[in-house]
């Protein structure tokens, strides 16, 4: 696509193009059969990643729960319509949970991040938690501050840990245009925290 031309979002199953083997194919015909556990089965698989990745997007845990079980409710709906060999089940069902938290998020403001309490380092004095509590509010401020699609893949890329070639099947998009979204997400990042940009660093 040369990064210029985005693909159309599609949301039946199998509408990616990439020809693999899907280890949730087996689970999936007996999920169009109607058989129950194979949902629960790919829950207990996926769940929570899709579960972290829709957190990241909208800072918010209800909201979050609510677009995982929309994602696994539409999974159960459509697994008739699975398309074998084409998709694989995992990355349909992170686009349909990213697409569901972008249509959230143009209907309600950003949630902080920060709000969600971690567990404390004892190894930590009390002001480098104090610290590293300010600094992940201030990212997760201009985090929420990003454009959707940039959004979604540097939270693909960065706490994910999804390569570019996996989130460009992931949004649609050529790899180019995933290094393209990176690139103006972390300059934005970047700018909006310009000084903290040693303490992103570890430079503390």
């Amino acid at each position: 696509m040369g990064g210029k031309t985005q693909a159309r979002t599609q949301t039946s199953m199998g509408a990616s193009t990439s020809a693999r083997e899907d280890p949730d194919g087996d689970l999936i015909s007996r999920m169009a059969a109607g058989e129950p556990r194979a949902l629960r089965l790919l829950m207990d698989r996926h769940l929570t990643r899709v579960h972290a990745i829709a957190y990241r997007m909208l800072g918010n845990v209800a909201d979050a729960e609510d677009v995982s079980q929309e994602a696994f409710l539409k999974a159960w709906r459509q697994a008739g319509k699975w398309q074998s060999g084409r998709a694989r089940f995992s990355t349909w069902l992170i686009r349909v949970a990213m697409n569901g938290a972008t249509d959230r998020l143009r209907k309600k403001p950003f949630t902080d991040l920060a709000d969600i309490e971690e567990p404390v380092d004892p190894g930590r004095r009390p002001d480098q938690s104090l610290e590293d509590s300010e600094l992940r509010e201030r990212v997760s401020i201009a985090l929420g501050q990003l454009p959707d699609r940039q959004r979604a893949a540097l939270v693909l890329n960065h706490y994910e840990g999804y390569g570019n070639p996996e989130i460009a099947e992931v949004m649609e998009v050529s790899v180019e245009a995933v290094e393209s979204l990176l690139a103006r997400a972390r300059r934005a990042l970047k700018s909006a925290l310009a000084g903290e940009i040693a303490l992103l660093k570890g430079d503390h």
